[in-house]
């Protein structure tokens, strides 16, 4: 902000503060701040719109257009420009507002004259409360000083009408609200009943107008750095002393805590004439705009540190405690950063987030803790309050808000139930996942940190099936040396303790982005530049991991398998960058793998037609179901329309599926499936009757699936699936529920 802007807004805002303490009620305040910003403006025109109804946008009071249309004219979010800065959260300023895209004006309020149009969003903590507007008969461009001006008094205007001093006897889009049922995305497993507590702060600013700035700066200072030390003490805890990826995120956390470029920012809001905790909400909602028009998941993620962070120097700023949680917290937040989730651990039951994504910072910790957590859960923050009772069911990606008695008894009903079965399934736990016919089946686990190896010994898993590498390369500000690889690695093999663990290579693009490397812009970034295909052109990088892994099994056995293989070539030369780096190791007196396991993922429908000399040249193929499935029936996983209208138990795919049995079978490779299905009793069920020996899961499957797989004849089962596929039959699943319930297999 320029010297010019910051004067300018303190004019207005002493002003505006006078208008405060003078007599009347809040119509006749809103009267009086738009004669003051249009005077101060040099504008004809000055209307504020507050949301009224739900979506809607109404005027609540203006200077210049017609008084007989105030709470009357109104409009939609996204109509015309006034809705359409309420929906974006960002300004509009045309010197001709009628050519302007989106333009549409209301003739009840005669402002067809007006050409010239300058309007802010007045919104707190990135919540939208109305929109702010200036106009001129003539043409007139409104440079940036004036915009950033008429923001600073937006955000005043924002904190005067969440106070309720700009009621105007008429209420804000608020009203109680009835049952709500929120579908996000799973980040954490569990399940969870208690009440909610929301993380965003609610701190009232009696006066929001500054009147020392040099004064306000120290005192914004002072909370920094008082900030910056709680962060620095935080890493100094029990928890986070052994290292892990969870320790990681904490580090890059610190790292924009101590961020100058933020600090900059924040001390320009002063400047601009309000106090520190009106400048940290106006930089913390400028961030939070940014955040909803961002698709980079690296970029999201930072804002939403930055989020975090903006929390916890409010409450530094006010001297108020952070209300503690109750003991059955559900934490809701739009978005929460690692430290805040972690300095509550054992205090929260569940989490339900706006934002976040599953392999996101706060996910990381949360997995760590074993709270089940939601993210992605649009709207909860508004339609949630404080002590509202909640359901929160990691497993499926659905939180439920006041539930009536029903929805309640029956989700107590089923915890009991589960935690009966848990009981059933922690008694098979060291059972051999047998079938009554006596056919065994290997049940791995996945997993992907080292908070994850716990749940190897817990859930019976018989090793790692596959084990994500790109994990600790995601949750780092820099890319992890060879050293640190290496450590990670062998503290693997050792918490695995002897047990087979398959380590893939780095699998990113797609939706799985490094932070330190620039971002290719792809049409279908599912069928790009990804995977094996990114490793082979970064041969360095590539080289560096599989040194890493070498080093880590320090004479181990040693599992590696390649995502994404494309074509035998493409594992030609991954196999022989492995056994290059393996002879080079032992070259230097590093000592070699006791045995080395050279793998390779299906992903694509191609490798189910590859040569014979793939399948007799990879030690093991695992079908990675997730992707396979997606490509073999072009539907996108990722999209909620088409990614359920194909069923994993249609004979096209089971049929597929079963050639891939067929090739590995005849040329002697090991073959394993991997995925989602494979965590399914039904889909697991069905995939064994094709022929699959081995499944690689989620460790919280793994009991449902030994259960149900015990519990059944296999040749009962294969001969369902074949009459399913001779018959034409549009899926075998009728046919193996009905089955499996006969068995006494829950479904």
């Amino acid at each position: 902000m320029t010297p010019s802007a910051g004067v300018g807004s303190r004019a207005m805002l002493r002003r505006l503060r006078q208008v405060m303490a003078e007599p009347g009620d809040g119509q006749q305040r809103l009267d009086k701040i738009t004669q003051v910003i249009a005077t101060n403006m040099v504008a004809e025109v000055c209307s504020i719109y507050l949301r009224r109804e739900p979506g809607m946008l109404e005027l609540f009071a203006t200077e210049g257009l017609r008084k007989d249309a105030v709470h009357k004219a109104a409009l939609r979010i996204g109509e015309g420009l006034v809705g359409r800065i309420a929906e974006r959260a960002t300004p509009i300023a045309t010197d001709n507002a009628p050519a302007a895209p989106g333009f549409q004006y209301l003739p009840e309020t005669g402002e067809e004259v007006y050409r010239s149009f300058c309007g802010v969003p007045i919104q707190r903590l990135g919540k939208v409360l109305g929109v702010l507007v200036v106009q001129n008969t003539t043409q007139r461009t409104y440079d940036e000083d004036e915009v950033d001006a008429l923001e600073v008094v937006a955000m005043v205007i924002a904190e005067m009408a969440e106070s309720g001093a700009l009621s105007a006897g008429r209420e804000i889009e608020r009203g109680k609200r009835g049952p709500l049922t929120a579908r996000g995305v799973s980040a954490a497993d569990g399940a969870a009943v208690g009440h909610v507590h929301l993380h965003d702060p609610r701190i009232a600013i009696a006066n929001p107008i500054v009147d020392d700035v040099p004064r306000e700066r120290e005192r914004l200072r002072g909370a920094m750095v008082a900030l910056q030390g709680e962060v620095d003490r935080l890493l100094d805890t029990d928890l986070l002393k052994g290292g892990g990826e969870h320790r990681d995120v904490l580090e890059t956390y610190r790292m924009f805590a101590h961020d100058k470029g933020w600090l900059r920012r924040l001390d320009e809001a002063v400047a601009s004439g309000v106090v520190a905790e009106v400048a940290v909400e106006r930089v913390q909602s400028a961030a939070r705009a940014r955040m909803d028009r961002v698709a980079d998941p690296y970029l999201r993620e930072r804002l939403h540190d930055l989020d975090d962070l903006a929390n916890r120097l409010l409450r530094l700023l006010t001297g108020a405690e952070a209300t503690p949680p109750p003991e059955d917290a559900i934490l809701v937040a739009r978005s929460i950063g690692p430290a805040e989730l972690l300095e509550l651990a054992g205090r929260v039951r569940g989490v339900v987030m706006e934002e976040g994504s599953a392999g996101g910072h706060a996910a990381i910790v949360a997995r760590a803790l074993g709270v089940p957590m939601i993210v992605q859960a649009h709207g909860v923050v508004a339609e949630a309050e404080n002590g509202d009772r909640a359901i929160v069911d990691g497993d499926e990606g659905v939180a439920h808000f006041r539930p009536d008695a029903t929805v309640l008894d029956a989700f107590g009903e089923r915890l009991a139930l589960e935690a009966e079965t848990q009981a059933l399934y922690r008694s098979l736990r060291d059972l051999p996942a047998q079938t009554r016919d006596g056919v065994c089946v290997s049940l791995m686990m996945n997993a992907g940190l080292a908070t994850d190896m716990p749940s190897l010994a817990e859930s019976g898993a018989e090793g790692v099936g596959l084990y994500r590498t790109e994990l600790m390369f995601m949750v780092r500000a820099t890319m992890p040396g060879r050293d640190a690889q290496e450590a990670v690695y062998r503290r693997i093999l050792d918490e695995a303790a002897g047990r087979r663990v398959v380590f893939r290579t780095l699998d990113i693009g797609s939706d799985k982005i490094l932070p330190y490397m620039r971002r290719t812009e792809e049409d279908n970034p599912a069928m790009g530049w990804r995977a094996l295909r990114f490793g082979l052109d970064r041969p360095r990088l590539m080289t560096m991991q599989l040194q890493a892994l070498l080093r880590g099994a320090a004479g181990r056995p040693l599992s590696v398998m390649f995502p994404f293989v494309t074509t035998l070539e493409e594992f030609r030369k991954a196999r022989a960058l492995l056994l290059r780096e393996r002879d080079r190791q032992a070259a230097r007196g590093r000592p070699a793998p006791e045995r080395l396991e050279i793998g390779a993922m299906l992903e694509t429908p191609a490798m189910a037609h590859a040569p014979d000399a793939f399948f007799r040249e990879a030690d093991f193929i695992s079908v990675g179901g997730n992707d396979l499935k997606q490509f073999f029936f072009a539907a996108d996983r990722g999209n909620e329309r088409v990614r359920r209208r194909y069923d994993t138990l249609s004979p096209p795919y089971l049929a597929f599926l079963k050639r891939i049995v067929g090739r590995c079978a005849e040329n002697g490779a090991s073959l394993s499936f991997c995925g989602e299905s494979a965590g399914r009793p039904i889909e697991a069920l069905a995939l064994a009757a094709i022929g699959f020996r081995a499944f690689s899961m989620r460790p919280s499957a793994i009991g449902m699936v030994k259960r149900a797989l015990r519990a059944v004849d296999l040749s009962e089962a294969e001969a369902l699936v074949a009459a399913a596929v001779a018959g034409g039959d549009p899926t075998a699943r009728p046919a193996l529920t009905r089955y499996a319930q006969d068995c006494g297999v829950s479904i």
